[in-house]
């Protein structure tokens, strides 16, 4: 069955979801910031009555409407295409996937957009606090908008409170409050949003940077630098608490992610952390070869990370690949095996119940239950194929953690001089500030390409192979949508930086 999937055409499918999913990801960490912010800023307007700071509100609030309407257009994309290319996938997880999308769209959303004409048409229709609540709620809105993607995310890394029929061979939801809190989808939500918190402030920095360093609504820069500063700083350490527990999580739930992360061949007791190093492309696991070319670690800080530890033993890919006894670790060898069991014994079970033989039924069914946990092993070839891409992800891990630790040092420093008044002389801490937000949306996509790609080869973990995930087009249609995708989203993104641009130039007058 394997065998005759059309691995050009899986290929290009995921080709096309990143390419979807990493575009909307420019524009989704804005709206979950920004709308933050410019809720502080009318906070602050209501709390002073200085009409400033309303102006102010005002002028980020146009910025964070362009952001989000072509944000809206990327992700209903992003949807449309769990049904176009993955349509195995749909049918097979739908019962799940589509719960938390369901109330995504019903609650949040229209929570969310009740209040957002209110926020940018209401500001003389209706009492300043009621003003106000409307954009605290656009702000809420945003973020549990992006609880309950990040929840059916969560699920796709750790699928939990569902069962699997083999009548209908689908995933059905058991417990759908297991698959809300489970840790790894609360971990995916407050990493995930704080990062937006984050970037939303480096936006602020940004482009009032640019301000500073022309001499332009110097004032306006300064409050905005000051607001943004201080929340940037406070989301700097809940990233860095979250990335923690996030980097926990994938050391219990999903070693090989973390093993890929690190770089790490042979698993180790006491293992040290990579705090920088140059890994060996070539390495290969099994082979001989060292997996770095050069590389700086801190003893035994990834075994109290990830096992709250520093004498414990964290697995290395070669462990999971081939297994390990003595750590009584399975390989996906072995689970492979039990996966071939159990997709022999489904098939088996299928055609004794359509034969009317219910003994026969009965015994396969025994067997499958016995192995169904591997079910996914069963469509992999080889155990190498349950290593994802090893070099992109390490060094996605490390780009993401060297530059979330560079933010903190920039919003010190923001901090520092505006409080002290000598910010429009620091040139050299604004030049630094006008690239920030670039730096840091670098550090989102890192960020996703470390989720996703270090999950690879599974579309949900251990239990369904991209491969049996994809539809039945053929590659050619999958590159053609591939090519119109890349001209819709590149002509997107020109038209919000032409937008945002020229109403950056405007400014905040006649706000």
């Amino acid at each position: 069955m394997v065998d005759q999937i059309d691995l050009t055409m899986v290929n290009w499918a995921r080709a096309q979801f990143a390419l979807t999913a990493m575009y909307h990801w420019i524009f989704v960490p804005l709206t979950l910031g920004l709308s933050f912010i410019i809720a502080f800023f009318e906070s602050i307007y209501i709390k002073t009555g200085n009409k400033e700071w309303k102006k102010i509100a005002k002028f980020w609030m146009t910025l964070f409407g362009i952001n989000f309407a072509i944000g809206v257009a990327t992700g209903i994309i992003l949807e449309f295409e769990f049904g176009t290319n993955w349509s195995n996938y749909s049918w097979m997880v739908g019962d799940i996937f589509g719960a938390p999308l369901a109330v995504e769209g019903i609650a949040a959303f229209f929570l969310e957009a009740t209040f957002f004409a209110v926020m940018f048409f209401g500001w003389e229709r209706v009492s300043k606090k009621f003003h106000l609540f409307s954009t605290w709620m656009v702000a809420i809105g945003s973020n549990l908008s992006a609880l309950w993607i990040l929840v059916a995310n969560g699920w796709m890394q750790y699928p939990i409170g569902m069962a699997f029929n083999p009548d209908t061979a689908r995933f059905e939801m058991q417990d759908f409050w297991a698959i809300l809190f489970s840790p790894v989808a609360i971990s995916k939500f407050t990493h995930t949003t704080s990062s937006g918190f984050l970037f939303g402030s480096l936006f602020v920095i940004t482009i009032s940077s640019w301000y500073l360093l022309k001499g332009r609504h110097i004032q306006m820069a300064r409050k905005s630098i000051l607001v943004a500063a201080v929340f940037g700083l406070l989301s700097s350490g809940y990233v860095a608490f979250t990335g923690d527990e996030a980097a926990y999580n994938d050391a219990q739930k999903q070693p090989m992610k973390l093993a890929a992360f690190e770089g790490l061949y042979d698993g180790e007791k006491g293992a040290g952390l990579v705090a920088a190093g140059i890994i060996n492309s070539s390495k290969k696991v099994g082979d001989d070869q060292d997996a770095f070319l050069f590389e700086i670690r801190i003893p035994w800080l990834l075994s109290l990370l990830a096992n709250r530890d520093p004498g414990s033993f964290v697995p290395g890919i070669k462990d999971l690949v081939y297994g390990n006894e003595k750590e009584n670790i399975m390989g996906a060898d072995e689970k492979i095996k039990k996966g071939k069991i159990a997709v022999e014994q489904l098939a088996l079970y299928k055609k004794a119940k359509k034969a009317g033989d219910s003994a026969g039924a009965e015994a396969a069914l025994t067997v499958f239950n016995q192995n169904k946990e591997y079910l996914g092993f069963g469509y992999l070839n080889a155990p190498e194929e349950a290593v994802p891409p090893v070099s992109l992800v390490y060094y996605a891990f490390h780009i993401m953690v060297a530059l979330g630790s560079l933010f903190p040092i920039i919003f010190i420093a923001y901090l520092f001089f505006t409080l002290k008044g000598t910010i429009i002389h620091q040139k050299w801490l604004l030049s630094i500030g006008v690239v920030s937000m670039f730096l840091g949306l670098a550090a989102q996509q890192c960020g996703w390409i470390v989720a996703e790609v270090g999950r690879q080869p599974w579309a949900i973990q251990d239990l369904l192979p991209v491969t049996i995930a994809r539809t039945n087009l053929t590659a050619g249609t999958v590159q053609t949508t591939f090519f119109m995708f890349v001209a819709i989203f590149t002509l997107l993104l020109i038209a919000e930086i032409r937008i945002m641009l020229k109403q950056i130039q405007i400014g905040p007058e006649g706000k």
